[in-house]
């Protein structure tokens, strides 16, 4: 299966595609294609990738995806619950070049633009769920009707953008294999020490070239990226585990340094550790 870019299977050639995706784990390679994606997840949580950016999604919640933004949902394997996520796949031709244009739906036009740096829908999302769980059953017809409801409600909610900055470059195949192979490494091994000499390998570069690289393409160091994904999975951990110490924490997190660990959640998050937990309680 090609990484990048993407096909989404489009059954009898119909203009908005509607998928549903229930696994033990969703398709986890960086990925882009054509099509904007607007998706509603209903189990899993875990990492969303989209372009520069370490996001964190669970259940309910909401994203729009522009075309050819560059994303990778990778859902913690948590006990026995399966991924499950339905989406609306379309791109601003699907329904005529000039469908969107027209004056009764130039209101979507500042969702579509900000769709280009991914976002997470924050208000209307149990009037949204509905509509997403009734489209499995409903005609043609009737599936446009209601993904322009989705799309009316979504530009009427407050969003948070999801990534500061996305190339809008459509990736090779090799390119994408390279991205997709290096951010699913540190995904995994991010509570081990990694070194610039490891992830050079698996990008088959010197070290010079790859953090060159790396750096063109997502505007950070890899090691940024990589601190992103480590203060990520301490706050899920403050949050949902209430029991364990911050140091435990930050040991788990790949913190061997806890004055270092509460330096950079501060700087990234805006609070410290135990304020960060002591806000959801």
């Amino acid at each position: 299966m090609k990484v990048l870019p993407f096909q989404i299977p489009k059954p009898e050639q119909r203009a908005l595609i509607y998928q549903v995706d229930r696994a033990p784990q969703f398709y986890s390679h960086l990925h882009q294609h054509e099509e904007i994606q607007v998706s509603l997840i209903l189990a899993g949580e875990g990492e969303l990738i989209v372009g520069d950016t370490v996001n964190f999604f669970r259940p309910n919640d909401i994203f729009i995806i522009g075309s050819n933004v560059p994303h990778l949902f990778r859902n913690n394997l948590v006990k026995e619950e399966s991924a499950h996520m339905l989406t609306l796949f379309f791109t601003t031709a699907s329904f005529g070049s000039t469908f969107f244009e027209t004056p009764e739906l130039l209101v979507l036009q500042p969702l579509l633009r900000k769709s280009e740096s991914g976002i997470r829908i924050m208000e209307h999302k149990d009037a949204i769920k509905t509509l997403f769980l009734a489209v499995g059953d409903q005609s043609a017809f009737e599936r446009f009707m209601t993904f322009l409801e989705i799309m009316k409600l979504s530009a009427d909610s407050e969003t948070e953008v999801l990534s500061s900055f996305v190339s809008q470059k459509v990736y090779s195949d090799d390119e994408g294999e390279r991205m997709s192979k290096v951010m699913n490494y540190a995904l995994t091994h991010f509570r081990e020490p990694i070194s610039l000499q490891e992830v050079s390998d698996l990008a088959n570069m010197t070290p010079n070239a790859f953090c060159r690289y790396f750096k063109r393409r997502t505007r950070k160091t890899f090691f940024q990226f990589l601190l992103e994904i480590r203060i990520d999975a301490a706050a899920r951990q403050l949050k949902n585990q209430p029991d364990l110490s911050v140091v435990a924490v930050s040991e788990a997190s790949g913190f061997t340094n806890l004055s270092n660990f509460n330096r950079k959640f501060r700087a990234l998050k805006g609070m410290t550790p135990r304020e960060f937990r002591q806000s959801w309680e």
